[in-house]
């Protein structure tokens, strides 16, 4: 049967009855408004026979009920809904005693207005059956925990909620959305349950949602999506720890793309061709090394990102997609973060060995540790580093020819130093002793003329002769 919505004469309200479903996979929407949820009260419990339910007048909310209440009076919001599932309702108490319900008050209902949905700590991973999924040594980096834009995304049916999807992005993209127990997975179904009463009660804020109905297309993974909320996701994230990061036991700890917080511990970064397969590679090294009972304890994150390209220290529009790898442990003090640097070493030795077959044709690794700060201690292939050291000796020629090149055309000053000039020929003449007023100092040649010194004899042999730039001095004859 369908659901069935009687309308509450001259409000915007809709009393629903709808029927059971089932739930779909991924990531599902931990917070609910549902009226049987005693955290949604003010005074943390079910309002019984004697009490009085308010609502706030100016909140909108939308409100699951699940079983029948009795209740004394109830004051209802301008803007809003009662979702009744099957028996639900509600009968005004008629003074008889009610032993699970004492004296009795004014119960009112919290405001759902700050649950975010770029909040980490409301969403949870689940298996297809939709139970929670069971932990293990894979985990996701910050951005990754909101849902993704090829996520599936679970509300869980017989349950009511309100969510703000504030975002930085022009649109939130998913794979499917699982309301009421009914999967939205075309842009045609979304678009008609937007078109609804419930969804503006559900959803507000400036960001649109929208159903793509498809999968990541590309094997070696796709990125996450969440990039631009980042900040959004991080400060959701410390608000509920308390506005500041946890203290790494490591000196320089690794800050992982994606994650809010610094880790002690190892990143790699993996360069992919179009052979490479993500879930196989997790799978192998989850099933080849993670499972080893030395890295009993350690826990790793692998997914595509996109590192923005650096120049000279100055960030580039553009960016590069790369395999990250992150990886943690439980150990404490001057052993933290050891056990996975052994981890990032094996995989290293595994790529250099077993790479060009994987698809991967180069990596580099970094780690911090409780007995050392950060740094890179390890690249696969040398190619990388040649590579490296060929532009960077490129680079300091073309710097070094740029600076003579100015320098040449008198562009440049160099006030404190002289370079030599090989296209001087002949080294400048030294200026002549001073001379009597009689005579004059010749421009042009640069030679006193003979006699100019009255007090001294002419010598008989005295050869005179001017410097001519266009000839060697050596060409000159008598």
């Amino acid at each position: 049967a369908g659901s069935q919505c009687l309308p509450w004469t001259g409000l915007n309200w809709f009393f629903c009855s709808l029927p059971a479903a089932t739930s779909a996979v991924y990531k599902q929407w931990i917070p609910n408004t549902n009226f049987e949820t005693a955290s949604n009260w003010d005074k943390g419990r079910v309002p019984c026979a004697s009490d009085v339910v308010h609502f706030e007048k100016d909140k909108v909310v939308s409100v699951f009920v699940r079983s029948p209440h009795v209740l004394t009076d109830m004051y209802l919001p301008l803007n809003g809904e009662l979702v009744l599932a099957a028996g639900a309702g509600f009968t005004a108490f008629d003074g008889s005693w009610d032993p699970g319900c004492d004296s009795g008050g004014t119960v009112r209902f919290t405001d759902a207005e700050h649950h975010e949905w770029f909040d980490p700590t409301l969403w949870q991973d689940v298996l297809p059956s939709g139970e929670p999924k069971p932990g293990g040594p894979i985990f996701s980096v910050d951005e990754e925990r909101v849902p993704c834009h090829y996520d599936d995304v679970v509300f869980q049916p017989e349950t009511s909620f309100r969510v703000n999807i504030d975002s930085s992005q022009p649109v939130i993209h998913l794979r499917s959305i699982s309301v009421m127990g009914q999967e939205l997975n075309t842009p045609a179904s979304w678009a008609g349950y937007l078109g609804g009463p419930s969804a503006p009660l559900q959803f507000h804020g400036n960001g649109t949602l929208q159903v793509t109905g498809t999968g990541c297309p590309d094997k070696s993974g796709c990125a996450c999506g969440n990039a631009l909320d980042g900040p959004r996701i991080c400060a959701a994230l410390l608000k509920a720890s308390g506005r500041q990061c946890p203290e790494p036991a490591c000196q320089s700890p690794l800050q992982p793309l994606g994650h809010c917080c610094g880790v002690c511990g190892a990143t790699i970064n993996l360069d992919f061709t179009p052979d490479f397969d993500l879930q196989k590679y997790q799978d192998r090294l989850v099933q080849e090394l993670l499972s080893q009972p030395k890295y009993t304890g350690v826990q790793m994150a692998i997914s595509k990102v996109h590192k923005a390209q650096t120049f000279l220290g100055i960030l580039s529009r553009s960016s590069t997609p790369l395999i990250q790898i992150v990886l943690i442990d439980d150990r404490t003090g001057v052993q933290a973060g050891t056990a996975a640097e052994q981890l990032a070493a094996d995989i290293m030795e595994n790529v250099a060995q077993h790479g060009e077959a994987l698809g991967i044709p180069s990596g580099i690794m970094e780690v911090a540790t409780g007995s050392t700060a950060s740094g890179q201690v390890g690249s696969h292939p040398l190619s990388r580093i040649t590579a490296g050291t060929v532009m960077g000796l490129l680079f300091s020629l073309l710097l070094l020819g740029g600076i003579l090149f100015l320098y040449r055309k008198r562009q440049l000053r160099l006030p404190a130093l002289r370079l030599p000039q090989p296209w001087d020929r002949v080294e400048e003449p030294v200026s002549p002793a001073p001379a009597s007023d009689k005579g004059f100092d010749n421009p042009m040649f640069n030679v006193e003329p003979p006699g100019a010194d009255l007090g001294e004899e002419t010598p008989k042999d005295l050869q005179v002769f001017y410097l001519n730039p266009l000839y060697d001095a050596s060409e000159t004859e008598t």
